[in-house]
């Protein structure tokens, strides 16, 4: 059996790396994006990044061991069902994995307490998990990386 994502993902050694990994990953969806629901996201991000500087990158280390746990158990499946390539893998189960991880996101926003984090993620959750979905063939090259 392969190693679960905690042993792989969330070392001293590797999480630095693979937090690094992550905001890269999260940078290029966001420049990506396109439409009304990506000129919204960018909006929001754009404004986290003004008010809160740092806080994006702060979100993605504190966030990253949850969904780490939530891919769990679909990295176990991956690997039961022959392997091959989790960002295929991910991509075939996108709206499964897309609310697993939002369900993260979503805890979080609601215990945040800041105004300006719980308007701008309410403005965008409506499209998340299309981005979300979007997002996972990069989501799962970006775990193999880090956990082959």
């Amino acid at each position: 059996m392969a190693a679960t994502l905690q042993q792989s993902m969330l070392t001293p050694e590797s999480s630095p790396k693979v937090i690094a990994d992550c905001y890269v990953l999260l940078e290029q969806e966001v420049a990506e994006l396109s439409g009304v629901s990506g000129t919204a996201v960018k909006l929001a991000y754009k404004t986290v990044n003004t008010f809160m500087p740092g806080h994006v990158r702060f979100m993605v280390e504190s966030l990253l061991p949850e969904m780490v746990d939530k891919l769990e158990p679909f990295w176990i499946d991956f690997h039961e069902s022959g392997g091959g390539e989790f960002g295929d893998y991910l991509a075939k189960r996108a709206g499964e994995v897309s609310q697993a991880l939002l369900s993260v996101t979503d805890a979080r926003a609601v215990a945040s307490g800041r105004p300006v984090i719980i308007k701008a993620y309410g403005s965008v959750r409506n499209s998340a998990a299309k981005h979300v979905e979007s997002a996972l063939p990069r989501v799962g090259e970006l775990v193999q990386k880090h956990a082959p």
